[in-house]
């Protein structure tokens, strides 16, 4: 006798969760967290356990018995794509780790490694940061001769700027210049020549900037058939969190991952888009419904964060805005002291008020860790510095010179670079010119044999000066050997790396005891990969946070530190007493803003 099997998509009932989602989540959430199939817009008021819903959401289809790699969580960083994931697995066991998740930008890179040659793309591609992408730019200028200009030309930096800004907001670098910078007008015909230059200039040497990654993916997508099919096919259920953030590009890309299936949710608020300036959209969330027509629009409303005081305050600053979707923020908490604003007469006064008002809290038991004083620019904090130190308030400005921009640990990582990559130019240069006897010429004229070498690292028939020969000859030897092991544990060839590199460390550095540990500790984030690639991919990516002035300042203050940042660098924390500065028509926002 035959047996009938009867294939069901429905959920299981309640009574089958391991989880009480009801009990634990509020009804707006619950919804949101139980809504798999089709397109979902969840518009997350601030404070509203958006974190919270996504990770019950998770956990309710994994118990839902959807497959862990068949969901994908894009989200803004890195660290919260992982923190998520880690509370998924806390709630339902190891499948929670099996989700896929990670930024665009890190999803990017390991799908084009994967799938990239259906575009021609090689999986041995570097990606370059801002700081290569900039060394790049100022040897392609001096190589076409934009140096010598009479008139004023841009540097590195301002170049760099006007490339990502005509990627990011999807613009030629024509309107580019004439909108953000006329005063480099005269220049437009040569930075177009530049430009092509560049992308040129990354195509010969197998690199890939941020911007790249995402035009590269969107190629793959919207371009190759079969790639699409294998990747839609794979990532199922797609969700993208503080869609607010999203550029067009990322957009277009979250519509094509979520394919004929359309099981995508994206998460965002309207009200809390702050990215502008690197091209985020807040029309992306604006125009998800215009999209997905039968999209369903789920508002989280409920602040468990702020005071009754407070939302009434941000209630009543979103309900003069021209667009987006209206809510009202509610909460339970209805005891808290009404937001005060303090009218000074210069900078002077704003910051000895601050500074007096913080020795008061923290005389009433707030500690300074958990007080912030939130600014627009950086400089703005300049006069509250001044009399900080004169008060001696210990504080931590975030931002600063960053870890990996330490000339040291660009060393090392250009060398691992090398390693994966023989044909990466500028990390090369960067390698050579480490070698007595090797200048800018030389060394070009080194990575020209490299180039039509058989054996990229074999530098034993470089001609070249005597005083250089018996450091490309120990160069040679270490990378023959580390390339022979690229499959090793990354922190292993750091090891080789730093080996060799000792002797050149100690003699550049009076204080290369210091510079060696800061090596000791790039390796041990190394021991956390179990590829170079992963690794290098990870740092271009999202480096570590730390500045050096946050860490000196860890190591000095035996007592907590008043918090100092920009608002973009505080968005989505909390602390228990908060000072904005400078919250003048002009400054907070800027002029460019309005």
């Amino acid at each position: 006798m035959a047996r009938t099997f009867k294939l069901t998509n429905d959920q299981p009932l309640a009574s089958e969760f391991k989880i009480d989602y009801q009990s634990l989540l509020n009804e707006q959430q619950f919804h949101a967290a139980t809504q798999f199939h089709g397109p979902v817009l969840c518009i997350a008021g601030a404070g509203s356990g958006k974190t919270r819903t996504l990770i019950y959401r998770v956990a309710r289809m994994l118990e839902s018995g959807i497959v862990p790699d068949s969901i994908l969580l894009l989200t803004f960083t890195r660290k919260a794509a992982s923190n998520m994931l880690e509370r998924v697995a806390a709630l339902v066991g190891a499948q929670g780790k099996a989700v896929a998740g990670g930024t665009y930008h890190s999803f990017s890179a390991i799908t084009l490694r994967k799938y990239g040659h259906y575009i021609g793309l090689s999986p041995a591609f570097s990606i370059i940061d801002e700081a290569d992408a900039g060394d790049i730019l100022n040897f392609l200028r001096s190589e076409l001769g934009f140096n010598r200009k009479e008139s004023r030309f841009p540097q590195k930096k301002t170049i760099s700027q006007m490339f990502s800004k005509a990627n990011n907001l999807e613009k030629s670098l024509t309107e580019i210049i004439s909108d953000y910078y006329p005063q480099f007008a005269e220049h437009s015909e040569d930075l177009g020549r530049l430009h092509d230059e560049f992308a040129s200039y990354k195509l010969k040497n197998l690199l890939l900037d941020y911007d790249d990654l995402l035009i590269f993916l969107h190629r793959l997508l919207s371009t190759s058939a079969e790639a699409r099919n294998a990747i839609t096919l794979r990532y199922r259920y797609v969700m993208a969190d503080e869609y607010q953030d999203t550029n067009g590009l990322q957009a277009r890309i979250t519509f094509l991952l979520a394919g004929e299936g359309r099981n995508v949710m994206v998460v965002g608020d309207d009200a809390q888009s702050i990215y502008s300036f690197r091209g985020a959209r807040v029309a992306n969330i604006i125009e998800f419904p215009k999209v997905y027509p039968d999209c369903r629009i789920i508002r989280l409303e409920k602040n468990y964060r702020s005071t009754r005081q407070i939302l009434d305050a941000a209630n009543s600053l979103m309900e003069s805005a021209e667009e987006g979707f209206k809510k009202n923020l509610t909460t339970d908490k209805t005891l808290g002291e009404l937001p005060a604003r303090v009218r000074c007469e210069d900078e002077q006064e704003q910051a000895m008020f601050v500074a007096a008002r913080i020795l008061e809290l923290r005389e009433q038991g707030v500690r300074l860790d958990n007080m912030a004083v939130l600014f627009r620019s950086s400089f703005h904090a300049y006069q509250l510095e001044l009399e900080l130190k004169r008060r001696n308030i210990p504080y931590v400005k975030w931002g600063g010179f960053k870890f990996l921009e330490a000339g040291h640990l660009k060393d090392i990582i250009a060398h691992l670079r090398v390693i994966q990559n023989p044909y990466d130019q500028v990390s090369w240069l960067r390698v050579l010119l480490l070698i007595e006897g090797i200048g800018t010429h030389s060394a070009t004229d080194i990575f020209g044999h490299i180039r039509q070498a058989a054996n990229p690292y074999d530098l034993t028939a470089v001609k070249t000066r005597t005083k250089a020969l018996k450091g490309l000859q120990t160069l040679s030897k270490m990378l023959i050997s580390a390339s022979g092991q690229v499959s090793a544990p990354p922190a292993r060839l750091l090891e080789m790396v730093a080996d060799y590199y000792f002797p050149i460390l100690k003699e550049r550095f009076d204080d290369y005891p210091r510079r060696f540990k800061d090596i000791d500790q790039l390796a041990i984030i190394a021991g956390r990969f179990a590829s170079l690639s992963d690794f290098l991919t990870d740092l271009a990516l999202e480096p570590p946070k730390n500045s050096v002035d946050e860490a000196l300042a860890a190591e000095q203050s035996e007592d907590e530190s008043l918090v100092l940042s920009t608002i973009h660098s505080a968005k989505g924390l909390e602390w228990h007493s908060v000072f904005v500065i400078h919250a003048l028509e002009g400054r907070f926002p800027s002029f460019n803003s309005l």
